[in-house]
């Protein structure tokens, strides 16, 4: 197994896979020669059916049994080069709403955070539509404050994009900066180098318990918000497609249910 588990390790780092997805595939590849090897089941295609349907039975997520048999997939054709097709479909994905925050309950979570460095990296996370990683990569040459525009740099699938800093902020960054060299991370940690998305995330929750909010809201919601908000005031959905940096517009698409305004204009009957 160590030699498999070295073998897929090299392979999804020469493919430029991202720490998260080298981890989570490598933890699903060894559980899954773990499962096989205890149930000696010898034919592939019933081998991976069966650890598929054992994660079923455990209630796990359908977005987790997909990255499962994405992984044992990416096992059989990348590194053991099966050239035997896997005839397995994704489990259809659960299709929640994304969690949406208010404009004032922004300001109330904003409000409640009393470090202004965590203050400040909860106000780009919405103003911008970053997520928790972007935020805390940001460097000082990503921003353009006069222009009110911030460069984030290999994100999700390794993209870079363009998105919208808010003038409300420009101050809080120009002080920020003041003592700070082109290379540096913004908001590096008080042992130097970079923050890690723990920290950040932990505040958030610190934040929102603070406040009389009772949505399960997360730092992730808003950028949701972001979208939606922006949505509302009539930007087109293409441009809030590049400010996201989604591949396919369907992604984006979700948060015209959210801020549906005919919907919202129909009154319930009682």
């Amino acid at each position: 197994m160590e030699n498999i588990f070295n073998k897929t390790d090299r392979v999804l780092k020469l493919k430029n896979y991202s720490p998260k997805t080298c981890k989570a595939y490598l933890l699903y590849i060894t559980d899954y020669i773990k499962f096989s090897k205890k149930t000696g089941i010898k034919n592939k295609q019933k081998a991976i059916e069966e650890f598929l349907l054992d994660k079923h039975k455990r209630d796990q997520s359908p977005q987790t049994i997909n990255l499962a048999l994405n992984a044992v997939k990416f096992l059989y054709t990348e590194v053991l080069k099966d050239s035997q097709k896997i005839d397995l479909k994704f489990t259809k994905r659960t299709k929640k709403l994304p969690i949406v925050l208010s404009h004032r309950e922004i300001e109330k979570i904003i409000e409640a955070t009393d470090n202004p460095k965590y203050k400040l990296m909860i106000s780009l996370g919405y103003a911008c539509g970053m997520r928790v990683s972007e935020v805390i990569s940001l460097k000082m040459a990503d921003l353009d404050i006069d222009e009110l525009v911030v460069h984030i740099k290999s994100a999700k699938g390794k993209k870079d994009r363009i998105s919208v800093l808010s003038k409300k902020l420009q101050n809080d960054l120009r002080n920020i900066i003041a003592s700070k060299n082109t290379g540096d991370y913004l908001f590096g940690s008080n042992r130097g180098g970079k923050l890690t998305t723990t920290s950040l995330q932990k505040m958030f929750r610190k934040s929102l318990a603070k406040t009389n909010i009772n949505k399960p809201a997360t730092f992730h919601s808003l950028r949701h918000s972001f979208a939606t908000h922006l949505l509302e005031n009539g930007t087109d959905v293409h441009y809030v497609q590049e400010l996201l940096g989604h591949s396919n517009i369907r992604t984006t698409q979700i948060y015209t249910q959210v801020t549906n305004p005919k919907l919202k204009n129909i009154r319930s009957p009682l």
